[in-house]
């Protein structure tokens, strides 16, 4: 995407905040203004002054100076309020757009988690510095310019000619230099640092993998040369900017020089001369601020274009509108069902995240009636985890419906929808808190009595009890403090907290023993609310001869349902892999000290 199309898809966003923005534009000016008024009256007021004139010829400029260099500090504080107060605002809507967007691609496979990191942060912040440090400034500093002229053309014309040139180059002829000579190395300097981040992650989080390959000098070698490859870049621009620098300050003295001699030549007064000559050079200095500007806007370019590109990507989650039971649209988002578990219905689903690859889910029938509980359990790649996704709304079919309570699922807003259906998806995150800060994530308003229900329910309570510092023990990054096991139960736990009316379970068991398994299944499924439904995802089938039906998946196609008893029975999948498990769990558990 081009530099002004991006720009353009970005400030779309700004259309809610445009009157702050303006009056932030106002007061940037009001400040500028009142700088360049201060030096021109202190000026006018030493040289007065130095011919000993009466008092009270100099009491209104000495009145003068003092309200202008109060108001001057009054303007900046205010128009910085101003001003942040409404980008901040935008950039909550960007970033929250744009996490929405990287959070709902189906190509996560080649979406690095440090560029996306990358582009949540600097890259937003690129439309921070647009709108504060371009835009903003840019608006005041051509203002104040015309305004600066005008003044100067009340003394002399010619005077003020001369400025109006000397402000052109300044504010136009030496931006569109800096613009040129930095444009090529700037564009660059968004992608490296994206890389970089993802170099940092993969360095950090992937030390260990890249150990067992022996990977760790490769990857330190192209990390080190894109992080010089950087500083190269971030040189020469900062080289390019001293320089233009240096010709502002020329500018700026030959400007002031030339506003000098034609006042001079136009018989101006000679304390006048010193007040145009003082204000010549305070104009320019803000007419030079657009070089800055310039030389901001050109590094900002391939953030905003990479803003601009998630932006203008179809929305990832439910749309707001959907259609009801007989196909027709609804007029509107509509309220999340309260009170029993919902039906939930797939018709003929399908999910392909590749064009041209084959279906993650093809033509899948699935009914939950409200309290039922289904198992899905099928071999790796069956479509099990994309099922619970869809399911949640994390990802949407290409074919098919899913309906809740006999409406599309994208017809509820996308952020009630947890409270009917969610519970523990797969890779479930443990964040860097204690262990109470990641149960409240799932009811924030829960006391201590349902913590230790829901921690019991998951088999963590006795570890957590055993901790000296209980239910604020720090998990560590990512849950780094805890095996795999207990990262595993407080994220049921905290499912479990929750309590949606459909609560899903992707692998709750994943990395327990069978016989502990077993047992936070059993508790987790007692643990769930009566009249409650449940989806549960397991490679497990130990366990399942409890629930209402058991449906297999293979190759994204439902291959055989029924009740644990009755699959068992016949040939197939289900009963393979059922003889397969029960062989190697007693082998395991006749080795088991």
């Amino acid at each position: 995407m081009s530099g002004t199309g991006a720009e353009r898809a970005v400030l779309r966003l700004a259309r809610p905040y445009l009157g702050r923005l303006v009056g932030a534009g106002l007061l940037a000016a009001a400040t500028e203004l009142a700088g360049l008024a201060l030096m021109a009256t202190a000026t006018w007021l030493l040289m007065s002054a130095a011919g000993r004139p009466p008092l009270d010829r100099l009491t209104v400029a000495i009145v003068a100076v003092r309200a202008l260099a109060i108001s001057r500090g009054v303007f900046r504080y205010t128009e910085r309020l101003a001003g942040h107060d409404a980008v901040l605002r935008m950039i909550t809507d960007v970033r929250a757009r744009v996490f929405a967007t990287l959070a709902g691609r189906r190509d996560t496979a080649g979406q690095r988690t440090g560029d996306a990191l990358s582009r949540l942060v600097s890259d937003v912040e690129a439309v921070q510095d647009l709108l504060l440090r371009v835009l903003v400034p840019g608006a005041a500093a051509a203002l104040v310019g015309a305004l600066a002229v005008g003044g100067a053309a009340l003394l002399s014309l010619p005077a003020a000619g001369v400025l109006a040139v000397g402000l052109l180059v300044a504010g136009v002829a030496l931006p569109m230099l800096a613009t040129a000579l930095t444009r090529r190395a700037a564009d660059e300097v968004a992608p490296l640092r994206g890389a970089l981040a993802t170099d940092a992650v993969d360095l950090t989080h992937g030390a260990a993998d890249l150990a067992a390959f022996g990977a760790t000098g490769p990857a330190l070698r192209a990390a080190t040369g894109r992080a010089d490859r950087l500083a190269r870049l971030e040189r020469r621009l900062a080289a390019t900017g001293f320089a233009v620098d240096g010709a502002g300050v020329l500018v700026a003295g030959l400007t002031a020089a030339g506003v000098v001699l034609a006042a001079l030549r136009a018989g101006v007064d000679g304390v006048l001369v010193g007040v145009l000559a003082v204000g010549t050079l305070a104009a320019v200095e803000i007419a030079l601020a657009l070089v800055g500007a310039a030389r901001q806007h050109t590094q900002l370019r391939a953030g905003l274009s990479r803003v601009a590109a998630l932006l203008d990507e179809p929305d990832a989650g439910p749309a707001a509108t959907g259609t009801g039971e007989s196909g027709a649209p609804t007029a509107g988002p509509v309220p999340v069902p309260e009170g029993a578990a919902p039906d939930v219905r797939f018709a003929g689903v399908v999910v392909r995240y590749r064009a041209g690859a084959a279906p993650a889910l093809d033509g899948v029938d699935l009914d939950l009636p409200a309290g039922r509980r289904i198992a899905v359990v099928g071999p790796s790649g069956a479509g099990k985890s994309t099922l619970a996704a869809v399911l949640t709304a994390a990802v949407r079919p290409d074919a098919g419906r899913i309906t809740l309570d006999g409406r599309d699922l994208s017809a509820y807003p996308a952020e009630e929808l947890p409270r009917a259906i969610g519970g523990l998806l797969a890779e479930a995150h443990v964040f860097h808190a204690s262990v109470r800060d990641n149960l409240l994530l799932g009811r924030p308003r829960a006391d201590e009595a349902e913590l230790a229900a829901a921690t019991r329910a998951a088999g963590l309570l006795d570890w957590v009890r055993a901790q000296p510092d209980g239910w604020d023990t720090v998990v560590g990054e990512e849950g780094g403090q805890l095996s795999g096991g207990q990262r595993q139960r407080l994220a049921l736990a905290r499912a479990l907290l929750a309590a949606p009316a459909v609560l899903v379970l992707d692998e709750p068991t994943e990395g327990l023993d069978p016989v502990a398994a077993d047992a936070v299944l059993a508790s987790a499924l007692s643990a769930t609310p009566a009249g409650h439904s449940v989806l549960l995802i397991s490679h497990r089938l130990s366990g399942l001869d409890g629930l209402d039906e058991i449906v297999v998946l293979d190759a994204g196609r439902v291959i055989q349902r029924g009740r644990h008893p009755e699959l068992v029975g016949v040939p197939g999948w289900y009963r393979d892999q059922w003889l397969l498990q029960e062989a190697a769990e007693r082998g395991y558990l006749a080795l088991a000290p």
